[in-house]
Formats: structure tokens, C-alpha cells, sequence
């Protein structure tokens, strides 16, 4: 028997559908933690399931610092324009732009391996997994562009 309120509380942090949180807390006993761990796992497998689907949607998402000294733009695709004008799909394109402005990468691989600054337990590829679960679609990062004033040199 899952527990409601605890189904409530892991779609709230996961913002995984509730069918595939419910069997998440059906497999842990209801352990939230472990669920955590086992939607993760389901995401990498979906992901990978997923990685050869064309990305040809999705959007360029752009952020400034508020000191006006650092700058972003992320190229984020997905496979579908529903998926590119989903709120929560801009707001991870947001949250990759804060990430690039934050923590220079040399490259995108470099990038999607760096810790997330939001919760270092997880890298930008873990997150983009995640989003592959929670979308059912493919996601993938293209470009990752920073400028920092007074810098010739942009990543």
C-alpha cells in the first residue's frame, strides 16, 4: 500500500509522473530515498533507451548575472515542439544557463559532467536523465556559450 502523502511529497521533488513515482514507492516499501535512487535508475535506462530519437525542437535559453558581468546561452533540443513550450522544460533550460554563467566548462561534455550547483549529488548529465523521464522524450544540450566581461575568450 503506497503511502499518499508520501507520493505527494516524491512527485513534488521529482516532478516525475505519479504512476512512475507510485511504482518507485511500491518497489522501496515506501522509502523515499531509495525511490530517489530508483527513478534515477529508470531515467539513465530511458535516457539511453532514447539517445539515437532526433532532437530537431526545442530552444536557446539565455541568462545574465545580476552584476551584469557574466552571461549564458544554452542550445537545448527535445524531439517535439510540446515538449520545447513546456514550462518545465524552459525552466531546465533556464537552470542550465545559471549553471554555464556559474562554472566554466571548455566544452559541453565537460559541462554535462560538472556537478549541478543546485544539488552537487548530481551532475548535468543526471539531469538531463531525469528530464528524459519526466518528458518521455530525448533531451540533449548543443551549445553552451559563457561570456565574462573584460574576457577575450568565450566557452
Amino acid at each position: 500500500m503506497v503511502d499518499y502523502k508520501k507520493l505527494k511529497s516524491l512527485r513534488e521533488q521529482t516532478g516525475i509522473s505519479f504512476s512512475l513515482c507510485k511504482k518507485a514507492l511500491e518497489e522501496t516499501k515506501n522509502n523515499i530515498e531509495e525511490s530517489k535512487k530508483l527513478l534515477n535508475t529508470w531515467g539513465a535506462k530511458k535516457a539511453s533507451e532514447k539517445s539515437e530519437r532526433t532532437t530537431s525542437q526545442g530552444g536557446i535559453f539565455s541568462y545574465v548575472h545580476h552584476n551584469n558581468k557574466v552571461a549564458s546561452m544554452v542550445e537545448l533540443f527535445c524531439e517535439t515542439d510540446f515538449v520545447s513550450n513546456n514550462r518545465e522544460f524552459k525552466k531546465l533550460g533556464v537552470e542550465l544557463c545559471m549553471q554555464a554563467a556559474s562554472i566554466p566548462a571548455k566544452n559541453a561534455r565537460d559541462f554535462l559532467e560538472q556537478e549541478y550547483i543546485r544539488d552537487p549529488s548530481k551532475t548535468i548529465s543526471a539531469l538531463i536523465k531525469e528530464a528524459v523521464l519526466k518528458f518521455g522524450e530525448n533531451i540533449k544540450v548543443g551549445r553552451v556559450l559563457r561570456w565574462e566581461l573584460g574576457k577575450s575568450e568565450s566557452v
